[in-house]
């Protein structure tokens, strides 16, 4: 599984809708007990050994890492996340930047040197081990990229960039870059949600098809493994909506899935038209401005559960083997809610 190099800057919440989301967690839902499962995860916290390097001797300290870290220092660091540090003379000026320096201080601070979230971590892959018992368990590496990159799938590890949950006021978010609506989730409180979101991304795999239909089913199934590796958590976490959003959702599904049919949307191919239905945006077009951006990923998720809940012989794993979206639409039977 954990087997294509995907890269993953997860984004949309308002945090201080938190409290609200909890009412839209399914409380009747089955969670297993995976207590008694040993996953032995391993977390490396590449950043601690990068910035405790002789800065005397960076040459050396990059022999070091790669010694330390031979499948990511220059793979996948040096030449997937900042390739410019393959030149020994800009990577010692990188570690001797006191910028830099500031912002691995800041995620020590903010993130407390991680503490706070592995426990939340190693629970997430103890599901990802019930439910997925022939997928490797991965080793964890955390690490900071001057904002280059968020989070990451490769072969065998899971990468977090720290930099990206220091918080949504934070001053060095560029709003640029970051505009509101994606930095509102770039908070600790999103850091173990989108990890796992990454990990369910690489489980479903690639996209089939370029209709509304099958970018909704496919990333359907992703926030349906999402919520089974994390079934404590609110759906408006994983989903990156605030509380107020999420009520919106709620309160119009109808409407939404009216819309689409209405407007002829459900089998275009027609990117423009479609992107903000499923990718990040402030809004929904052709909707209600309270409507956020990719609604059309909630109604996905929507149809999976249903054709999971009428079909309960299948596995989540066989789930993720069905390729053709309109045979999960058949076989749910969806109705939106009135």
């Amino acid at each position: 599984m954990l087997s294509n190099f995907r890269f993953s800057l997860f984004l949309i919440i308002c945090s201080c809708g938190l409290w609200l989301s909890s009412c839209f967690e399914d409380k009747n839902k089955h969670i297993p007990d995976v207590s008694n499962i040993k996953t032995d995860l391993k977390f490396r916290q590449f950043e601690n050994d990068l910035f405790s390097l002789d800065t005397n001797n960076t040459l050396a300290g990059m022999h070091q890492l790669d010694s330390l870290y031979p499948d990511f220092f220059r793979d996948i660091y040096l030449s997937k996340i900042i390739p410019a540090l393959q030149n020994p003379q800009i990577f010692d000026l990188f570690i001797k930047t006191p910028e830099i320096r500031q912002l691995y201080d800041t995620t020590q601070i903010v993130l407390q040197g991680m503490a706070p979230f592995k426990e939340d971590l190693e629970e997430a892959f103890k599901f990802y081990n019930y439910y997925f018992p022939n997928a490797e368990i991965p080793e964890i590496i955390t690490f900071i990229s001057e904002y280059s990159l968020g989070n990451f799938v490769a072969d065998g590890m899971v990468g977090i960039g720290l930099d990206f949950f220091l918080g949504s006021n934070y001053p060095r978010y560029n709003p640029s870059f970051f505009p509101a609506y994606i930095r509102r989730s770039m908070n600790r409180e999103h850091l173990v949600s989108k990890t796992m979101e990454a990990v369910a991304d690489d489980l479903v795999g690639d996209i089939s098809g370029d209709r509304l239909l099958d970018y909704m089913i496919h990333n359907g199934k992703k926030y349906y493994v999402l919520d089974l590796l994390l079934p404590h958590t609110a759906d408006s976490l994983l989903l990156q909506y605030s509380g107020t959003q999420m009520k919106w959702l709620e309160e119009n599904e109808l409407q939404i899935w009216s819309h689409f049919i209405g407007e002829d949307l459900l089998y275009s191919t027609r990117y423009k038209e479609i992107r903000k239905l499923v990718d990040y945006s402030p809004n929904a077009p052709g909707m209600p401005p309270e409507a956020p951006g990719r609604t059309a990923n909630w109604v996905g998720w929507n149809i999976v559960k249903a054709y999971m809940k009428r079909h309960p012989e299948v596995t989540p794993a066989a789930l993720l083997e069905i390729k053709e979206a309109q045979k999960i639409l058949d076989g749910s039977k969806y109705k939106p809610k009135r």
